[in-house]
C-alpha cells in the first residue's frame, strides 16, 4: 500500500510538474509571439517614417539643395536673380530652358537654350538691327573643341564648340559678354536651338 501511495503521490507530483512546465512553455512562446508582433509593427512604423521622410525631401528638394530655394541658381550664388531674368539688357527669351545662374560680387553669369538667339542680341542692343550675326565689330571667334566648360561657379551643361562671343557695354556703362553656340554646318547662323552665355553686371 505505501508503494502504491508513493507511486501515486509521484505521478501526481509528476503531472503537477509537467503542467506547470507546459504553462511555463506556453508563457514563453505567447511572451515571444508578443515580441515579434512589437517588433513587426516597430519595422512596420520605421519604414513608413523612412518613406514620409524621403517624401517631403523630394517636396522639398529644390528648397534644401539650391540657394534661395531657386532650382535655376548654382551652389554659392549670393544674390537671388528674379523670375523673368533681365540679362545685359533684356530678359532672356521667353521659352528659354535649362536656365542657370550664379551670382557673386554684383556679378551674373546665366545660361540657357533657345532658339531666339538673334530676337534677344537685337533686343539687348549687342548687335544692332540689320547686321550679320558675326560680324566682327562686335564679336569675337571662340574656341572651337566639341565641348566648352561654363564659366567657373555656373551649373549646366557644357557649350558644344564653335562658339562666338560678343563684347558689348549697356545703357550703364557695364560690360556684357554674350557666348553662343554656332551650327557646325551653317557658317553664318546659330545651332537651333543654341546654349548661351551671358556675363554681366547686375548693377
Amino acid at each position: 500500500m505505501g508503494a502504491e501511495r508513493a507511486t501515486s503521490g509521484r505521478a501526481v507530483s509528476d503531472g503537477v510538474n509537467e503542467a506547470l512546465y507546459l504553462d511555463d512553455v506556453n508563457d514563453t512562446e505567447r511572451g515571444g509571439s508578443a515580441l515579434r508582433r512589437r517588433l513587426s509593427c516597430l519595422v512596420v512604423a520605421v519604414a513608413i517614417l523612412a518613406l514620409m521622410a524621403g517624401g517631403l525631401v523630394w517636396l522639398f528638394r529644390d528648397e534644401l539643395f539650391h540657394p534661395f530655394g531657386d532650382a535655376r541658381a548654382c551652389e554659392g550664388s549670393d544674390t537671388q536673380l528674379p523670375g523673368l531674368i533681365g540679362a545685359g539688357g533684356a530678359q532672356i527669351p521667353a521659352g528659354a530652358s535649362d536656365i542657370h545662374y550664379f551670382t557673386r560680387n554684383g556679378s551674373a553669369e546665366v545660361t540657357f537654350v533657345s532658339n531666339q538667339i538673334p530676337d534677344y542680341l537685337h533686343r539687348a542692343g549687342i548687335l544692332p538691327d540689320g547686321k550679320p550675326l558675326f560680324d566682327e565689330k562686335y564679336g569675337t571667334k571662340g574656341v572651337a573643341d566639341d565641348e566648352i566648360e561654363l564659366p567657373e561657379g555656373l551649373c549646366g551643361s557644357p557649350l558644344r564648340g564653335p562658339v562666338w562671343i560678343y563684347h558689348s557695354t549697356s545703357a550703364t556703362g557695364s560690360s556684357v559678354n554674350v557666348m553662343v553656340e554656332v551650327s557646325p554646318t551653317l557658317r553664318d547662323d546659330f545651332r537651333f536651338p543654341a546654349r548661351t552665355v551671358v556675363t554681366y553686371s547686375l548693377s
